[in-house]
């Protein structure tokens, strides 16, 4: 069974950085683009702990989803300094509300790009997802936030190597993830017929 996502809206007032819509940001170059991938990297890789904090990373990460459904700003954010932060963010943040976002971020990003670099961590973010979802295997809820983002990731490497017409190292899936993958579907169904 797929929730469907509920659409995500961002506070203009807190966002601590211009927002830019996807046009503009897809048409920046140079100076301007890094200032703004800088100002977006620093702010979700604060450490402080209070909950001004964690509400300014989830309207931050609220306003990434919105723009990342664009396929040239997906492409660049995948490929920026913002990707390996995410995937941080993913493994430390506290608050699982904002691993739930950058989850649904990370997924996007997967869903909307149009070229993957071989440089872009991938297979770090499938290792982590894959661990998130067995550690937490019998909370659905948080299943069903990683999930998605795990499947796109797959879905992402598969159509890039067909494109290329072979495999790459640097995208290597792990057999776990299969293994956590084939196990959610079948036991899916007795999950959320309950």
């Amino acid at each position: 069974q797929i929730m469907k996502q509920v659409p995500v809206r961002f506070d203009l007032k807190t966002l601590h950085i211009p927002t830019y819509s996807a046009e503009k940001l897809s048409s920046m170059k140079g100076m301007d683009w890094n200032d703004f991938l800088q100002r977006v990297c620093s702010l979700l890789d604060s450490t402080e702990k209070n909950t001004g904090t964690a509400r300014s990373k989830l309207n931050l990460l609220y306003y990434l989803c919105t723009v990342a459904v664009h396929k040239e700003v997906a492409s660049r954010l995948i490929s920026s300094q913002l990707f390996p932060i995410l995937i941080q963010q993913l493994r430390a943040a506290a608050n699982w509300d904002i691993r739930a976002k950058v989850a649904r971020v990370i997924g996007l990003l997967a869903l909307h790009t149009s070229e993957l670099g071989e440089n872009v961590p991938v297979s770090e973010a499938i290792i982590l997802l894959t661990e998130l979802i067995r550690e937490n295997f019998r909370n659905s809820k948080l299943k069903q936030c990683l999930l998605p983002a795990l499947g796109e990731l797959l879905y992402l490497i598969a159509s890039e190597e067909e494109k290329r017409g072979h495999p790459r190292e640097c995208w290597v899936v792990p057999s776990a993830a299969y293994t956590v993958l084939m196990r959610c579907l079948r036991e899916g169904v007795r999950l959320f017929h309950r």
